[in-house]
This record gives structure tokens, C-alpha cells and sequence, in this order.
């Protein structure tokens, strides 16, 4: 939740179970996140923003932890602070799975429905990164601009 400030809280689940439970559900989503970061054909930011939304409703001590690490606790910080992601984060995943998918659906999956399927997920996936909004895009120069 967001305080008038601009500053980013959320409040600690009261119940202790919920909590052992989004811990567990958030350390899952962390580790695939890590597996995410070495093959390419998974998104790694999504599985981070996931382990981000259950630390901060289960432990301030694992939320904090996330947020300081260098690698993603600066896109968790933009995606809390303006609901967006870093541009060339964005743009690697889309490049990345682009790259990868076509790749794994020609040579680990048989079935030509199993193909078509993952292939319809990738491009699913692919539209909506597109559509996350980027505080740091670079604008296009003006067509109409004086030489």
C-alpha cells in the first residue's frame, strides 16, 4: 500500500500461518527466479516481483533482504515505487525469450499442439512485458523537427 508520502507499506499478515506459507510460496518464486536468470526461456523479474509481494506481507527481515540485493532490488523498488520496470530489463526479457523460445519449441517439444500452444504463450507473455509501462523509455526524436 502506498502512504500519501509516495512511500511504499505493507501491512504484516496477522495470522503466523499465512505468513510460513508466503514465506515458503516466496522463496519458491525466488528460486525459480535464480533458475530463470540461468535459462534464458524463463522471465526471472516476474518470479522476483512475486518473492518481493510475499516477503513484504510475511517478513520485513526478507523483504529488506530482497531489496538490497544489487541485482533485483532496484526493478522490485521501480515496480513498487511507479508500477513499472527498468527499460532495458523489459527489452532483454523480450529479446531473450524471443530468442530462446523458437529454440526450445523445435527441440524439446514433439507434439505439433504442445508447439503451437507454448508458442502462443510466448508471444502472450511477450505482448504483455511489452505493455509494462518503462519510467526510463528513451523517447523518439520528433519527426518534425528544424535541420
Amino acid at each position: 500500500m502506498e502512504r500519501r508520502d509516495g512511500s511504499y507499506q505493507v501491512r504484516i499478515h496477522d495470522v503466523w500461518i499465512v505468513r510460513v506459507l508466503l514465506i515458503v510460496a516466496g522463496t519458491v518464486s525466488l528460486l525459480v527466479g535464480v533458475l530463470a536468470l540461468v535459462l534464458p526461456v524463463l522471465p526471472a523479474p516476474p518470479f522476483m516481483l512475486l518473492a518481493a509481494a510475499c516477503y513484504a506481507r510475511a517478513s520485513p527481515r526478507f523483504d529488506n533482504w530482497l531489496l538490497n540485493m544489487r541485482v533485483v532490488g532496484p526493478m522490485i523498488r521501480e515496480w513498487r515505487e511507479h508500477g513499472s520496470l527498468p527499460y532495458r530489463t523489459k527489452l532483454a526479457m523480450i529479446v531473450l525469450m524471443g530468442l530462446m523460445l523458437p529454440v526450445s519449441i523445435v527441440v524439446f517439444v514433439r507434439p505439433l499442439a504442445l508447439q503451437i500452444a507454448l508458442a502462443m504463450i510466448g508471444a502472450v507473455l511477450g505482448i504483455w512485458l511489452y505493455r509494462i509501462p518503462s519510467s526510463d523509455r528513451p523517447r523518439a526524436p520528433a519527426s518534425g523537427s528544424p535541420k
